[in-house]
């Protein structure tokens, strides 16, 4: 049997956000944000080692406190990716190793995803992964929800903002919305970053594509696990009343 090489947990938090600054420290039944992912993300077997990724020094201090694994990174980065690849080259990973980028906003993240997302890596043909999950015709409507396609063999074919695959006929819509969980090869999370953003991804404003451009592919998991996303400060009761249903 094929195995999985060693698998590392990246969690950036990043302080400043245009909607919610300080969202990674938004209190949820009396831990910040960031505890609950992490505690969350530890869960998956899979998973040798999860550390959080930082800016700031007030989120690093928190972390600390609650005795979460932090690393300090650059305040300048472009996206979560690039932050994620700072904070592993800090922790040693090695160059054959898997890195699963994991948002630090989706405090209910079933520690399943996180298994979906890194049981391809025994095929050492794949170099990323990403999950999706099928929605409504009402959600692939709006332009935060983003879709994705995929060919038979789980290749992606493109991911956007507009409502893919568009139907000609009318029809009642079958669309899938990407989950924004990554993971990657550490070679080509190196890669990734060192190729700058692309057109596709300026355009759509979904660092995914940079990779499509590249001719890197994408494997798509489909998943039937749900999260609830964090984006604004409402959402945060949102999450509240899911966890005082299911703690």
């Amino acid at each position: 049997m094929p195995q999985l090489p060693p698998c590392y947990g990246i969690i950036p938090a990043r302080y400043e956000s245009s909607r919610f600054p300080g969202k990674p420290l938004a209190d949820i039944l009396g831990r910040p944000m960031f505890w609950h992912v992490y505690q969350r993300a530890i869960q998956c077997p899979l998973l040798g080692r999860v550390v959080l990724a930082t800016d700031d020094h007030r989120i690093y201090n928190a972390a600390c406190r609650y005795n979460v694994p932090v690393v300090m990174t650059a305040a300048d980065h472009a996206s979560g990716t690039d932050r994620v690849l700072e904070a592993a080259e800090q922790l040693g990973v090695p160059q054959d190793a898997v890195v699963a980028n994991i948002q630090g906003d989706e405090p209910l993240l079933a520690p399943e995803m996180l298994t979906e997302l890194l049981e391809p890596f025994a095929d050492p043909a794949i170099r990323v992964t990403t999950l999706a999950s099928r929605i409504d015709a009402a959600q692939a409507a709006g332009p935060d929800q983003v879709k994705v396609v995929w060919t038979k063999r789980g290749g992606a074919l493109y991911f956007s903002r507009a409502a893919i695959p568009y139907d000609r006929d009318g029809g009642p819509g079958l669309y899938w919305g990407h989950v924004g969980l990554y993971a990657f090869r550490m070679e080509t999370l190196r890669r990734f970053v060192a190729l700058g953003p692309s057109e596709l991804e300026t355009r759509e404003r979904l660092e995914q594509l940079r990779l499509l451009e590249n001719d890197i592919p994408i494997y798509v998991v489909p998943t039937t696990h749900r999260t609830c996303g964090v984006d604004r400060p409402e959402d945060v009761d949102k999450v509240i009343a899911r966890l005082s249903e299911n703690p």
